[in-house]
């Protein structure tokens, strides 16, 4: 079953979305648990309603995309390779699990979901393949990242980070008074738009769905298919992919 094609979200959506992203560090509920209910009425445009469904919530943290996915009738199961970050109450079942090997059997999902995380692993193509070993033929997957080139590439130490990143860590650093979470090449790393689709274009396992910027108000797909351009504008690829049948 498939949802209908959506339209370009609203530029009221991505402000709101944008204020939410300015309150993470005070009030990270509220701005995840919007976003969570953003991303799931994605993932529907996209694939149509998931009550029923299994959905694999891949690096999803303290769980408000899993939670999210269950009030809507999903089996949702999160997988989470840092217990420190599923925070005092995860959801039912969390599993600490590594993204590069997860404890599920081949195509045993009809959603898998991964939000934020492709920047945050060493080796994204590994990471790919195991999302789409885990979804059954014609299932979807749902991969979200913030490219490096992007205005919040470096995250809490963005836009600095295009003058370095050690510079823009050292000056979080005296801004704030804390170390920065994120240091690039441990926990954080440079990954681009151009280099990512061409990879996932080249698989002959999944078909791409679309392609768009995943925030931005308007020419969503336009803006992703121009080289360059892309990598500052996009803030954040979104990729729906299709599961092919072997």
């Amino acid at each position: 079953m498939t949802g209908t094609r959506p339209r370009d979200p609203s530029v009221r959506r991505s402000l709101t979305l944008f204020r939410a992203f300015l309150r993470e560090q005070d009030d990270p509920g509220s701005c995840y648990t919007l976003l969570a209910r953003d991303a799931v009425d994605q993932v529907e445009a996209y694939g149509g309603p998931v009550g029923g469904r299994t959905v694999v919530d891949v690096g999803g943290g303290g769980g408000y995309f899993t939670e999210e996915f269950r009030a809507r009738g999903a089996h949702a199961y999160l997988f989470e390779p840092d217990a420190g970050e599923l925070g005092e109450k995860p959801p039912v079942g969390a599993v600490v699990a590594d993204g590069y090997l997860l404890p599920l059997r081949d195509a045993a999902a009809d959603v898998v979901f991964s939000s934020n995380v492709l920047e945050h692993v060493a080796d994204p193509q590994t990471f790919l393949s195991e999302l789409v070993r885990v979804t059954r033929p014609g299932g979807l997957i749902y991969v979200s990242f913030t490219n490096w080139l992007s205005p919040w590439g470096g995250h809490e130490w963005a836009p600095w980070h295009y003058l370095g990143a050690e510079r823009a860590r050292a000056r979080y650093r005296r801004r704030t008074g804390r170390t920065a979470k994120h240091t690039l090449g441990e926990n954080l790393f440079a990954v681009h738009i151009g280099p990512t689709l061409r990879q996932v274009r080249a698989r002959d396992d999944v078909e791409v769905v679309t392609a768009r910027s995943r925030y931005w108000p308007f020419l969503t797909e336009t803006v992703v298919r121009v080289p360059g351009l892309r990598e500052l504008a996009t803030w954040n690829l979104l990729l729906i992919l299709r599961r092919c049948a072997p």
